[in-house]
């Protein structure tokens, strides 16, 4: 359950929670145009809070509402410091954000000539999204028997809120069978993502993630190229099957809300050991550190309240 804070931005202003409601009438609501993102803040070793990569968030939330042909009616920086002063305004050291932008109301219709664009962003406390017993010990994942979108069916690097009900009848079917998480497949049967998540496997001492061409080019995903990258070891972008993930040492999740989610296990077959492996600890060790503020190097990252 969402835990309720005081107040939500929505178009410039802070209301009360009870009071951010929309007309039934909102044309995003009916057909699913709108973009969103999902953030992070954490509470650092310092007694600090910063929201992780809080400029690459924005950036992709207007480059979403681009390529949606939504124009924001704020900056980058307005939205920047709505962020922040959400998170200030609600007393939250440690939070989930989520802005959203979307179309109003006042016509209906799959085309509509003339409409608002609002915008609200919210933040709420919220600990590890698949379970801090999934971050320590790996999750069972179902190869889902839906496929991902096609590049030319969905704008995949779009965070589009319509793009995700394929995600959820994805998930739905996972947790119905007695999974964690679902994995799809792209039209050509190779394995493109989660259902909210970036996938990296590990097979002789190299790292292999999913090339960009059909999925969301995750930021938590980026960052942890980096550290791989930093730490020495061979990450390489390409295509593989599902029978490598079967028989691959290791395999994680990642993504802002799922953080890095070992996999133990995928359609009743043990990855590895079926414990979350070397790679795997080394880059959740890492991370975690860096988003606590506790590593240097990566102290760009991280804007401070």
């Amino acid at each position: 359950m969402i835990q309720q804070v005081e107040k939500i931005w929505m178009d410039g202003k802070f209301v009360n929670w009870k009071d951010a409601n929309i007309h039934v009438l909102t044309h995003t609501l009916h057909y699913g145009l709108g973009v969103f993102e999902g953030i992070r803040c954490y509470k650092c070793a310092d007694g600090r809070s910063e929201v992780f990569r809080l400029k690459e968030h924005v950036d992709r939330l207007f480059e979403s509402a681009h390529i949606c042909q939504m124009d924001i009616p704020f900056s980058r920086e307005e939205i920047s410091e709505a962020i922040l002063e959400i998170l200030r305004v609600n007393k939250l050291e440690e939070a989930y954000i989520r802005p959203i932008v979307f179309i109003g109301d006042g016509e209906m219709g799959i085309y509509v000539k003339n409409y608002d664009i609002r915008v609200a962003i919210a933040a709420w406390a919220w600990g590890a999204y698949l379970g801090d017993e999934g971050i320590q010990r790996g999750i069972r994942v179902k190869v889902s028997s839906f496929t991902r979108q096609h590049v030319n069916i969905s704008m995949t690097k779009s965070k589009t809120c319509g793009s995700y009900v394929n995600s959820i009848m994805a998930k739905r079917e996972a947790i119905l069978a007695g999974y964690d998480e679902a994995l799809l497949l792209d039209n050509e049967g190779y394995v493109s993502e989660g259902s909210g998540e970036n996938i990296f496997i590990v097979k002789n001492g190299v790292v292999k993630t999913t090339p960009r061409s059909s999925v969301l080019s995750g930021i938590t995903r980026d960052s942890v190229i980096q550290i791989l990258e930093d730490q020495g070891k061979t990450v390489k972008e390409e295509s593989f099957t599902r029978d490598e993930l079967y028989t691959a040492d290791e395999a994680f999740f990642t993504g802002t809300a799922a953080e890095i989610t070992p996999i133990r296990e995928v359609d009743d077959r043990s990855v590895g050991n079926g414990s979350p492996g070397p790679v795997s600890k080394k880059v959740q060790e890492i991370y975690f550190r860096a988003v606590k503020g506790e590593e240097p190097r990566y102290n760009d990252w991280l804007s401070y309240l």
